[in-house]
């Protein structure tokens, strides 16, 4: 039993991972939210590689609020998808629920031609 949010996250996380896998031609978009930021990685998980990243670090990734700028960086992991002509991808929430800033990063991917 979880008895704290981290614990609780960890825990869905790993449930999660059992189910999803990422290959060359479909990877995994893996995401992870703190406080402040958020970032996303296109992953192999055959071959254990990166294939490419984004997050609110980068630069001209700017917006009114937090919800605004998880929607560009999807735009960006979309575009540096569509760059690596790949157009499927299996959607890894990372444990956080499907709502706010993860749901707006998934539509922002979605929106640059990313199927899942």
């Amino acid at each position: 039993m979880a008895f704290n949010k981290v614990a609780r996250r960890t825990r869905i996380h790993h449930r999660i991972r059992r189910k999803v896998e990422g290959t060359g031609t479909r990877p995994r978009l893996s995401v992870y939210r703190s406080n402040k930021q958020i970032y996303c990685q296109l992953i192999d998980d055959r071959k254990g590689v990166t294939l490419a990243s984004a997050s609110s670090k980068d630069e001209g990734v700017s917006g009114a609020n937090k919800t605004e700028v998880a929607r560009k960086v999807g735009e960006i992991i979309g575009a540096r998808a569509g760059e690596l002509q790949v157009t499927e991808v299996v959607f890894d929430r990372g444990g956080y629920l499907f709502h706010g800033r993860v749901k707006a990063l998934a539509d922002g991917a979605r929106s640059a031609g990313l199927k899942f």
